[in-house]
This record gives C-alpha cells, structure tokens and sequence, in this order.
C-alpha cells in the first residue's frame, strides 16, 4: 500500500517577503530547493510556526544563495514577512522514507541537518 511520507523538511525558514499580487506560490532559493529535494512546482505545506497559520501551495524557484523565501499570492494574507515557518514535501512509497530534515537560521541559511529522531 501507498502511503503519504514526509519528504523533505525546511524548518524555522524565515519569510523574507511577501507579494499579494503575484499569483501564487513561495519562492525559495535554488539552493534549498536542492538541498531539499524539492522540485519547481512541487506541492508543498507551509506552516508558519509564529501565527500557527498553514497552507498549502507549489514550490517556486528562487534565486540561488540569496536567502529570499517570499510568500505569493493570497497566501501573503495568511503567512507574512518575518514570521519562522517550516516548509514540508511529501512523497509516496511503499516502503518508509528516510526525510531530509534541514534547520535554517534568520537568514535561510542551512544550521543542521537531520535534527531530530521520529520514534516509530
């Protein structure tokens, strides 16, 4: 059976702007985005550890090393700039998947890997 595993984790990112009237998505740095595992359009879920507000929405690219996360579209209205958020992809397989868990710092950049151990 199929099941629904997390993937891929960027924890305590930090949105570093927000763009009401673009149409849609987060942007995050190339960078990232390969340390992540996380491709251009892929869904993702973006919960904003400071309001507690969640939503999801689709992976943009955003420029390599910049450490820029901006928030697009209506979501600005529920996620903005300045609050810590942890961005969350999801993967299917039969078999258990072994997360990429990243922990960034204020400014996107990456503190640690794999930080924490999920009991089974």
């Amino acid at each position: 059976m199929l099941r629904v595993q997390l993937k891929s984790k960027l924890h305590r990112a930090m949105v570093t702007g927000a763009d009401i009237a673009y149409e849609g998505s987060i942007s995050i740095p190339a960078d990232l985005m390969r340390e992540a595992d996380i491709w251009p359009g892929e869904k993702v879920l973006v919960a904003s550890i400071t309001s507690g507000n969640r939503l999801e929405t689709y992976a943009q690219l955003g420029e390599e090393g910049c450490g820029r996360i901006t928030i697009n579209g209506g979501a600005a209205h529920r996620i903005k700039t300045g609050e810590r958020i942890t961005i969350l992809a999801w993967g299917l397989s039969e078999k258990p998947i072994e997360p990429i868990k990243l922990l960034c710092d204020e400014n996107n950049r990456i503190i640690k890997t794999s930080f924490s151990a999920d009991p089974i």
